[in-house]
């Protein structure tokens, strides 16, 4: 059985990752760069983030299209939550978990 068959489930894992790697870049290359003078984990981490931070949007504009989601609304909240330490975590939690189960 393959669990990422749905947008919805894939958005979620897009999420997840996109979430995890802004964490570990400001939680840690950023102060390995301005506290120990080491950049190349900013530029390691940083390209990584860059291209989760696509590939959710990516994964967002897809989903958004096959739901007919208004792009006021819920795909704005989750494009935003992209900026926020912790905001994909947040809105999977409380938006995109319950829609995966329908």
């Amino acid at each position: 059985m393959n669990v990422f068959n749905t947008n919805i489930s894939r958005l979620r894992l897009a999420g997840f990752l996109e979430g995890l790697s802004l964490i570990v870049l400001m939680g840690f290359a950023m102060p390995m760069k301005y506290f120990w003078g080491d950049p190349s984990f900013v530029r390691m981490i940083g390209s990584i983030h860059g291209a989760l931070f696509v590939l959710f949007a990516l994964q967002l504009f897809l989903t958004a299209e096959e739901k007919n989601w208004s792009y006021k609304d819920l795909p704005l909240k989750l494009m935003i939550s992209c900026f926020i330490p912790f905001g994909t975590f947040y809105l999977d939690y409380k938006i995109l978990k319950g829609m995966d189960e329908n």
